[in-house]
């Protein structure tokens, strides 16, 4: 059985991550390489539902 994680991420960092896989893909697709992997991660984290977390102290 696979284990699932979880991150949490603001909405900077998201963005981070959404644009450093793109350059990713970017540079997958001028080598002519196999994109499915980073596809299949990119739409999972676009399609994320947003959560906002509070933190207690």
């Amino acid at each position: 059985m696979e284990k699932k994680r979880r991150i949490v991420l603001e909405d900077y960092e998201w963005r981070i991550v959404i644009n450093a896989l793109n350059d990713f893909r970017t540079a997958l697709i001028r080598e002519e390489r196999y994109t499915d992997a980073v596809d299949d991660v990119l739409i999972k984290i676009i399609e994320a539902k947003n959560r906002k977390f509070l933190f207690w102290r």
